[in-house]
């Protein structure tokens, strides 16, 4: 069993160390580092873990909450190279403020969502969001349906590039999502696989994971949240 740091890192060195467990991890469950990239989730972090990535060489980050992603692109505005992921449920009325800041967004689930970012963003790169789990409440849509998300998706002028799913928590679930989620992006002919954190990569990377989405591992645990 792979044990991870709970514990925040100290510098950018530390974070690049981390980085580099990872892509040992990457590599042991079979894939190739240099085909499978990181994505740092900096969720409930700061912006110092911001600076402290993009100096490892971490430039793909991914955030959870619009709020947050316009705070910290604009605290390191000064940092080269930041390639935004929007992770989160996307909410339509967040979309036009999002929409000069994110790379790709990786959890597309309805059509009326896409409709508002091709608005704003037409041409955006875009995943889309399954659902692999039957647990209530997740978000995404589920497999049977994404073949007609992604084709109204392209209708719109989107560059939908693959999909993206967060398993639910075992071995066993995480596999059979995982490969789920393979299986269907192949039907699909869409290249990029958006699966995998800290806790399943190997799973992930070993259905064929192109992105893994990585927090805890590089950053420690998420601090508690501040009351507003």
């Amino acid at each position: 069993m792979t044990t991870i740091s709970t514990s925040p890192p100290s510098s950018a060195s530390d974070v690049a160390r981390r980085l580099d467990a990872i892509r040992e991890r990457i590599e042991r469950a079979g894939g190739e580092p240099s085909r499978v990239r990181v994505v740092g989730v900096t969720k409930g972090f700061g912006p110092h873990v911001v600076h402290a990535a993009c100096r490892a060489g971490l430039t793909d980050l991914g955030e959870n909450y619009a709020a947050e992603l316009v705070a910290k692109a604009a605290a390191e505005s000064g940092d080269p190279g930041v390639v935004w992921h929007f992770l989160g449920a996307v909410q339509r009325n967040k979309v036009a403020q999002l929409a000069p800041l994110v790379a790709l967004w990786q959890s597309v689930a309805r059509a009326a969502e896409g409709e508002r970012i091709a608005r704003f963003a037409p041409g955006a790169r875009v995943l889309v969001q399954v659902e692999t789990t039957g647990l209530a409440g997740r978000n995404g849509c589920a497999p049977s349906a994404a073949g007609e998300l992604v084709a109204r998706l392209g209708d719109l002028g989107l560059d939908v590039r693959g999909l993206m799913t967060v398993a639910a928590p075992g071995e066993g679930a995480a596999t059979e999502a995982f490969e789920t989620l393979g299986r269907l992006a192949d039907r699909l002919g869409l290249e990029e696989r958006s699966m995998g954190m800290s806790d399943d990569l190997e799973a992930a990377v070993a259905a064929g994971s192109t992105m893994v989405r990585i927090g805890r591992a590089l950053f420690g645990a998420r601090p508690p949240a501040t009351a507003a």
